[in-house]
């Protein structure tokens, strides 16, 4: 999934230095979905019944398709994007899951109680499926969504009704190891690799990528480990595609480029804070 976020958005994440352990926000985001989820599972085989805490679920399976499904042998990637660049007003949210999606009218009512407007929709094919766009802007505010927390809630919302009524996703999304009716067939810990690149952007900002195992609350973790070590990060985009997350961040150090040293330090803050068994060297 993509998120972008303008310059001085991700301000509200200097508050999560107060937290001592980087970690620490993760197994908050982990324990939440697993204590909701095991208090409505009847059994392992059952259908996703409950919402994480704070993430409202879906308000039926009826409403989440507007038109026919397509079943074929081949489950597609479900991919979820949230873009803060495109727009300078709003947070944009893309959906795929192959031509398996409606219009996701459930998301947008989940999305609405997270105390968001969903200003505008669009729905557009191409060769790889369906896309579901949605415009959000925070109720209180009418701006864009700027909060780290909410970010990775309104993700989680929707990789929730994606599982909630799409349970055939559940073997290639990553939350499905917990959450879903059937586990993907790789091992996170062991087949996905991390990699990590730093590349100069011109004098006043870099380009950080990583790409990792997704798991609850990693935007949140990954954006505290680069704030922590003074990083500013200006804008950025956020990916889930399957069992991956992929982030792209544009970050500065007092306003200028990050020099090769502190490139290091950020590559080598967040290799050991993801330790993944297989992890490429940074290249700069």
């Amino acid at each position: 999934m993509a998120m972008s976020v303008a310059s001085g958005s991700f301000g509200a994440f200097v508050g999560l230095k107060s937290v001592e352990n980087p970690r620490i926000l993760n197994r908050i985001w982990i324990c939440r979905f697993r204590s909701d989820l095991r208090k409505d599972r009847v059994s392992s085989k059952d259908r996703l019944s409950s919402a994480p805490a704070n993430i409202p679920r879906a308000a039926s399976p009826t409403t989440v398709e507007d038109g026919s499904s397509s079943e074929t042998d081949t489950i597609p990637t479900p991919k979820v994007i949230i873009d803060q660049d495109s727009d300078p007003n709003a947070t944009i949210v893309e959906v795929t899951f192959g031509d398996r999606l409606g219009a996701l009218l459930d998301t947008m009512h989940a999305l609405k109680n997270l105390g968001l407007n969903v200003v505008k929709a669009n729905v557009f094919l191409d060769s790889s499926g369906k896309h579901n766009t949605f415009a959000i802007t925070r109720a209180d505010t009418g701006r864009k969504v700027d909060d780290p927390e909410l970010l990775e809630a309104i993700r989680l919302t929707i990789i929730n009704n994606m599982l909630e009524y799409h349970p055939e996703s559940s073997a290639q999304l990553a939350m499905g190891v917990t959450f879903g009716v059937e586990p993907p067939k790789q091992q996170l810990d062991v087949d996905i690799a991390t990699h990590i690149r730093v590349y100069d952007d011109g004098p006043d900002r870099s380009l950080l990528y990583v790409e990792t195992a997704d798991r609850p609350g990693l935007l949140v973790d990954l954006v505290k480990i680069i704030t922590d070590i003074s990083i500013a990060v200006e804008s950025g985009e956020f990916d889930t595609e399957g069992l991956l997350a992929k982030a792209k961040f544009h970050v500065s150090y007092r306003g200028k480029a990050i020099i090769k040293p502190l490139q290091l330090v950020l590559s080598n803050s967040l290799r050991y804070f993801l330790r993944r068994p297989t992890t490429e060297e940074a290249s700069f």
